[in-house]
């Protein structure tokens, strides 16, 4: 059925702006002539080519060569934009021990990288909102690029953070863009695969960082060199997104590229107002907090619990950090199109299944992750194997949430979106989890220590519980397996009590899911009919004058 709007755009009219002043439809500002982004304009070369033949043109056309190739170039650019994240992790042993640094130092390099990442957001998504989108998103590859090319030159822990700071500012202008351009060449089933494909370069990017910073090293004999390969191919891809990317108009694939944005306060206060994007960015935000606890910390982690282990006693880091790598590629490429792909076989039939499988997806990992967490130290295969199937799962959310988001903001507001929702998860979830189970972990091994230093009978249960988890070690030497002489049993069981916080915080993020749902349907009608009274307001402000 098409609406009156869509009648009145016809190939047989020709179309001449009468009424100029600005309309505004329901807070989304329309201004037919002023606007970079209007779709039609009342400056018609000529008869034969109308204006309202150009707008259906425009919203019939389907998926070009150039909007394959745009979103290659997003994949690619959001791939390495997550191997140089967690090409870190991989050599993040190496690192501590060439700068003398301690857990808490450690996880304060995410945390930096984090914060950085979430404070410049918000500009980038107003900018992103307004101005050219593919110039912004070269910009800050080419700043990540670069400080990261520096950092591996740092002779002092202060500057080598300072460079991973200012990392974090380049990978916020790419983060708060790129989804919104996809979403503005795209809709529903369609919108929800290329944004499958763009976000399993996630995990998969993140395995690849953990194995290129490792077998790097291992190549080179220096955890420096891990840091220079991401640099290279960042380059690449501001070459690729300069000359070669396409940038869509704002609500393009929707038919509402007349819209214009509206003030940033107004922004701010609709968005806070909308309750699904409120509480699935809360729900996010606990997704961000235990995957980012989980990539820093779970190789470290599996290889304390490995080195307790009869004959694994010689496993190095880098081994661990491979492997690591590997299941969280696979568990990527399993997770995230399976989480797409039950969304959009089930959206049809069930309005309320997106959020329900993102809260289905953490409530399932936690007691896998739990399972792996406990059996670090007694079995190899079933720690693996839990960590694993729990990454699957987790994996379930990342193309839903940016879905979710797409569909319940208007068009000119999404850049904004994004950019909150960084803020909100980054501040809340990953900007802190690694340092906060850094801490933690410094703090239970000081503890441990003392307690297991006493006699059985004064010592704690949990010192007890250290003591008599695993026999003697014998052939392994403390320093192989923690750093400052501290008894690997201590340093194992400090980082396993302190990875229980994040899977906690896994639970509360699935109860939030649970809440989107009460809204999720009600939400995404107001933006449908938003945009619809939009181009409906527009056309008949318009005068529909016969072609003779």
């Amino acid at each position: 059925m098409q609406m009156p709007a869509q009648n009145l755009l016809s190939d047989r009219h020709t179309f001449k702006i009468l009424n100029m002043e600005t309309a505004t439809v329901g807070s989304v500002g329309i201004h037919p002539n002023e606007s970079h982004q209007q779709l039609m304009n009342s400056d018609c070369n000529s008869v034969e080519e109308s204006c309202g033949t150009m707008t259906n043109r425009t919203r019939s056309t389907g998926i070009t060569k150039l909007h394959w190739i745009t979103v290659i170039i997003l994949c690619y650019v959001n791939l390495i934009n997550y191997m140089d994240r967690f090409t870190v992790a991989g050599i993040l042993t190496d690192i501590l021990q060439y700068y003398g640094a301690d857990h808490a130092q450690g996880g304060l390099l995410q945390t930096a990288f984090v914060l950085s990442y979430m404070v410049f957001a918000p500009l980038f998504g107003y900018l992103g909102d307004r101005y050219n989108r593919k110039y912004i998103m070269a910009f800050g590859v080419f700043l990540w690029s670069l400080t990261t090319l520096l950092g591996s030159f740092m002779n002092t822990y202060e500057w080598f953070l300072t460079c991973r700071a200012l990392v974090g500012i380049g990978e916020a202008s790419y983060s708060t863009i790129a989804p919104t351009i996809i979403s503005d060449m795209f809709v529903s089933d369609m919108r929800s695969k290329m944004l499958a494909m763009f976000y399993f370069a996630i995990p998969v990017g993140s395995g690849l960082g953990y194995i290129i910073g490792s077998e790097t090293m291992k190549a080179a004999g220096s955890w420096q060199w891990g840091l220079r390969v991401t640099p290279i191919m960042g380059i690449i891809a501001v070459i690729l997104v300069v000359f070669v990317m396409k940038e869509p108009n704002r609500g393009e694939a929707e038919g509402n590229s007349r819209l214009t944005p509206t003030s940033w306060m107004s922004d701010l206060r609709a968005l806070a107002k909308n309750r699904s994007f409120v509480l699935s960015s809360a729900g996010f935000t606990c997704v961000a907090f235990v995957a980012g606890a989980l990539s820093w910390w779970g190789p470290m982690f599996i290889h304390y619990g490995l080195v307790l282990q009869p004959g694994h006693e010689n496993d190095k880091i880098e081994d661990v950090s491979y492997l690591f790598g590997v299941m969280a590629m696979i568990a990527g490429l399993i997770g995230v199109p399976a989480g797409s792909f039950m969304a959009t076989k089930l959206r049809p039939r069930y309005p309320k299944a997106d959020p329900y499988i993102c809260a289905f997806g953490l409530l399932v990992s936690t007691p896998l992750l739990f399972c792996g967490a406990i059996s670090a130290s007694s079995s190899a295969a079933i720690c693996y194997t839990c960590v694993f199937f729990g990454q699957v799962f987790l994996n379930l959310n990342w193309a839903i949430v940016a879905d979710m988001l797409l569909y319940v903001v208007v068009p000119t507001r999404r850049s904004t979106a994004e950019a909150l929702q960084i803020l909100g998860s980054h501040a809340l979830g990953d900007a802190g989890s690694p340092y906060i189970v850094g801490v933690i972990s410094d703090a239970l091994i000081r503890f441990l220590s003392k307690a297991s230093s006493q006699a059985p009978a004064a010592a704690s249960l949990i010192a007890l519980a250290v003591s008599s988890t695993v026999g003697p070690l014998e052939g392994l030497s403390p320093d192989e397996a923690c750093p400052d002489g501290v008894d690997p049993r201590v340093c194992f069981h400090s980082l396993q009590y302190s990875l229980f916080l994040p899977l906690f915080v896994e639970v509360i993020g699935g109860l939030f899911f649970i809440i989107t749902a009460m809204y999720i349907v009600e939400d995404r009608k107001r933006v449908e009919a938003l945009t619809a009274v939009a181009s409906e307001e527009y056309a008949l402000r318009s005068q529909v004058v016969p072609l003779i």
